[in-house]
C-alpha cells in the first residue's frame, strides 16, 4: 500500500502539532524549553521562578553556583536557564516528584523547594557543563560514577554518606580525578 501526498501531509501535520504537545503533556521536564507557559515568572533569560519574592535568593544561588563551577570545574559557557521553584507545585508541574532538582541536557535545570542551597545548585550546573563540553548524547553514555560522581564531588554537597549508588559514585570519581585532576578531567572524561 503505498501512502498518497495528501496523506503524507497530513501525517507530517499531526506530527508536527501532536507529538510537540504530547511531550508537553507527558515529558514534564521539556517544559524548561518555555517555563512561562507553566506559570513561573523569568526575571531575566536565566532566572525563572514560581515566588518572586525569592528573587534575590535565587540571584545570588545562581551568580555563586556560576562562579564557584567556572573557578573550579569549567567555565560555564552560555546562559543557563535556572527555574527555581519554591513550592513543590512548581516542581510538580515540571516533572520533578521525588527529585530535588534536575537538569535537562542543556535547555535548562528545576530546582525544587529543598534544594535553594548552593552545592544543588552547583551540581545542577556542572551537568549543564557536562551537555556542552562532551556533547547530551554522550554523556547519557557515560558511567553514572562519571556523570553523578562528578556533581556530587565536586560541587563539595557536604552530605555523608549520601544514598546508594550515589556514594560510591562520588568516591569512585574523587579517586579517579585524583590521578587525572582538573587539567585532563575533560579528555579523560570523554574517553570513558
Amino acid at each position: 500500500m503505498r501512502l498518497e501526498r495528501p496523506s503524507l501531509k497530513r501525517l507530517a501535520l499531526v506530527l508536527v502539532t501532536v507529538v510537540p504537545a504530547l511531550a508537553w503533556a507527558v515529558v514534564k521536564p521539556v517544559r524548561v524549553v518555555l517555563p512561562q507557559l507553566a506559570g513561573v515568572v523569568c526575571i531575566s533569560d536565566t532566572i525563572c521562578l514560581d515566588d518572586v519574592s525569592q528573587a534575590r535568593q535565587a540571584q545570588a544561588l545562581y551568580a555563586e553556583a556560576v562562579s564557584f563551577v567556572s573557578r573550579n570545574v569549567a567555565s560555564v559557557e552560555g546562559a543557563p536557564r535556572v527555574i527555581f521553584c519554591a513550592t513543590q507545585a512548581c516542581a510538580d508541574g515540571f516533572g520533578l516528584g521525588p527529585r530535588s532538582a534536575v537538569t535537562l541536557g542543556t535547555l535548562g535545570t528545576v530546582i525544587g523547594p529543598k534544594a535553594w542551597k548552593p552545592f544543588y545548585v552547583r551540581h545542577e550546573l556542572i551537568h549543564y557543563v557536562q551537555g556542552r563540553t562532551l556533547g547530551v548524547i554522550p554523556l547519557l553514555l557515560k558511567p553514572s560514577w562519571f556523570v553523578e560522581g562528578m556533581a556530587y564531588g565536586l560541587s563539595l554537597d557536604p552530605r555523608t554518606p549520601l544514598t546508594e549508588p550515589f556514594e560510591s559514585d562520588r568516591s569512585k570519581f574523587l579517586s579517579w580525578y585524583k590521578g587525572v585532576g582538573k587539567e585532563k578531567l575533560w579528555l579523560e572524561g570523554a574517553r570513558l
